[in-house]
């Protein structure tokens, strides 16, 4: 898949860290050192801009080495980029630990995964089919 991208930071293109990779690291554009104190929130921008074809989303999800070792994390995880937006990737970054943190510029705070998905039509009905779950659900299904 091929995505038209736009780079106004002052930052390379993400790109995958390694051949496995399903994900590529979204950088902080910031001018300055943010620093949040615990249990703020800011929204910190990233300079770039994709035009996605369409059935394509682009999730923007947290990091895993940065939450667990500074509790810096996303809200909204995923967020959802779609198809018809043009505006600029920008990430709600959280301080969930119990000091100050500080993101510096070009930082790697989140990354962005892609995905392709279905756009669905809605048959009203007056019944759905049964199943052996039924209407079970938060832990209907066991605690192990």
């Amino acid at each position: 898949m091929t995505v038209r991208i736009l780079n106004r930071s002052a930052y390379p293109l993400p790109q995958y860290e390694t051949s496995g990779s399903a994900g590529m690291d979204l950088r902080a554009n910031l001018l300055a050192p943010l620093t949040l104190a615990p249990l703020e929130r800011a929204l910190v921008p990233t300079g770039l801009y994709i035009e996605l074809p369409p059935g394509v989303e682009a999730q923007v999800r947290p990091r895993s080495g940065l939450a667990l070792r500074r509790g810096l994390t996303l809200l909204n995880a995923p967020g959802t980029i779609d198809s018809d937006y043009r505006g600029e990737i920008q990430c709600i970054v959280i301080n969930l630990s119990d000091c100050a943190q500080t993101i510096e510029p070009g930082e790697r705070i989140a990354q962005l995964v892609f995905a392709r998905y279905e756009v669905v039509e809605w048959v009203l009905s007056e019944a759905l089919e049964e199943t052996s779950r039924g209407t079970g659900g938060f832990g209907s299904t066991g605690t192990a």
